[in-house]
């Protein structure tokens, strides 16, 4: 070991699941690194569904408006069979209210969320080094050093902490000899390409079912003339590669000579595998995103679960690295690994739905949508706390709109954003004892805010439409503690300070 300099965290891999985490670190004040293997940034349109939870997730990460500008909401499905067409919504459209903002999942190439998330990196002054690849890895007391090799040479990197957000087949998984329990179906191949199209209206997502879920569809990709086609493959079937075999393949099946490919920028054989690490982590190294789980495309859920491995891990990291209880890098796989377990179930009864041309595997709700998911009942948000009517501990904190003291309308969410931890008192005995609420200067600070009584520090709002004590369950005095990952951290309906700095402590330095 040379003694190189030991930076906060390294974390290897750029797509999703890495770059909302190194944005979440960096925007902390940590030092970081983050490296991929590829050449460039990913360029296909794989992952192309970002679901309600996740919009959330990259407002706050400062994302947001560039994936909205890159893409659009779902169009209708059509089930076609020869000149027949049966249209089907395959994602009811909702309009916003007060507590979901994003009602509906989004359709965006996976390039552009990753050049989102990329640009917003560049933009805290962390670029991402491409072409580097991990090696070797060790880990020591204190510290883990790795070996990373790119066309310059190998260079050790150290770091307190490691994430390997590097894939399905990630090394950093196979470095920690962290069993990935599951199966692959080599039999069940589907061929996915990005492709500019013509002969083909772009107001529907196409879909041409066939014997044996062997089925074609086609996905119109926003702001372009490319469709990402789906070609499921039948067993002994090599997979076409040429512009000219795909097309007689797609009109073999479909029976529609006026479709025509022109430029392709991807495609990709996909095997369903269905896998989930024995382990999160070991020691000071973690495992997020594909690295940890893998899924079907079926349901869109993937990139979405990975961004949320990274929002999660990304706070505790920080308060670990401000002196908090290591203890608490242990509640990212008691809270995350159950999510994934729950979600590689969801996905994998959609994509056999499929198999079976079962309409309703088509149907995508609140379930997909990922606002339902919840930490409650593990390490931070124990069962036999405190609830409201419409809130335990452990689950996603709702939007609502706001008036401020000098009657400016303000959203809850533009209240959150940050990396800060946010304590709202509704009521004003919960705001007197909100005053005396203590609050660490190490690590993620504590944005304080009542509602309905005024506050020494003017953070004063009124909830006139009752947004908030609708979404909040609200019938008398509450004190709650909401993390940085926007999850309710604590809720007390009495003896507010007491209970409400015992969650404190287990979640600061």
């Amino acid at each position: 070991m040379n003694n190189p300099p030991v930076i906060d965290v390294l974390v290897i891999g750029a797509g999703p699941s890495g770059s909302a985490l190194a944005i979440d670190l960096v925007r902390r004040g940590l030092d970081v690194r983050i490296v991929d293997r590829s050449p460039h940034a990913f360029h296909g349109s794989r992952a192309k569904g970002v679901q309600p939870r996740s919009l959330e997730v990259l407002e706050d990460l400062g994302v947001l408006p560039d994936v909205l500008a890159g893409g659009s909401t779902y169009p209708k499905l059509a089930l076609r069979a020869g000149p027949l067409a049966v249209p089907w919504r395959m994602f009811p459209h909702k309009e916003a209210t007060p507590d979901v903002p994003y009602p509906n999942t989004w359709l965006i190439p996976q390039f552009r969320t990753d050049r989102a998330l990329h640009a917003r990196l560049s933009e805290l002054g962390c670029e991402i080094e491409f072409g580097r690849e991990l090696t070797e890895l060790t880990q020591h007391e204190d510290a883990v050093v790795t070996k990373v090799s790119g066309t310059d040479g190998t260079q050790e990197i150290a770091a307190r902490y490691v994430t390997g957000a590097d894939g399905g087949s990630s090394a950093v998984r196979k470095q920690l000899g962290v069993g990935f329990v599951g199966t692959t179906d080599e039999s069940d191949r589907m061929l996915v390409v990005d492709a500019s199209v013509t002969g083909l209206a772009r107001d529907r997502w196409h879909m041409w079912p066939g014997r044996g879920g062997r089925f074609i569809g086609a996905c119109p990709l926003p702001d372009s003339d490319m469709f990402q086609w789906m070609i499921r493959l039948t067993p002994d079937e090599e997979a076409p590669s040429q512009k000219d075999d795909i097309l007689r393949r797609i009109h073999a099946h479909t029976h529609n000579r006026r479709i025509q490919l022109h430029d392709i920028r991807w495609t990709s054989v996909f095997r369903p595998n269905i896998r989930l690490a024995e382990s999160y982590g070991r020691g000071r190294v973690f495992l997020a995103g594909d690295a940890a789980h893998v899924h079907t495309p079926a349901g869109a859920q993937g990139l979405n679960t990975g961004i949320q491995d990274g929002y999660n891990l990304g706070w505790k990291l920080g308060q670990v690295l401000a002196g908090a209880d290591a203890a608490l890098l242990d509640t990212f796989e008691a809270e995350r690994q159950p999510i994934a377990a729950r979600v590689l179930g969801l996905s994998t009864d959609k994509w056999g739905g499929i198999a079976r041309l079962d309409p309703t595997s088509m149907k995508r709700g609140k379930d997909e949508q990922q606002l339902a998911l919840t930490y409650y009942g593990g390490p931070l948000a124990p069962a036999d706390g405190t609830r409201t009517g419409t809130l335990r501990a452990g689950d996603r904190a709702p939007d609502a709109r706001l008036l401020g003291a000098d009657g400016t309308a303000t959203r809850l969410f533009d209240v959150l954003r940050g990396p800060h931890f946010t304590a709202l008192a509704y009521g004003p005995d919960a705001a007197r004892d909100l005053e005396q609420l203590a609050w660490p200067t190490a690590g993620a600070q504590l944005k304080r805010l009542t509602v309905g009584a005024p506050a020494a520090d003017g953070r004063t709002f009124s909830d006139p439409r009752g947004t908030l004590r609708r979404a909040y369950g609200l019938t008398g005095d509450t004190l709650l503690l909401i993390r940085p990952d926007g999850y309710i951290g604590h809720i007390a309906t009495s003896d507010f300070l007491t209970s409400t700095r015992t969650a404190v402590r287990a979640m600061t330095p």
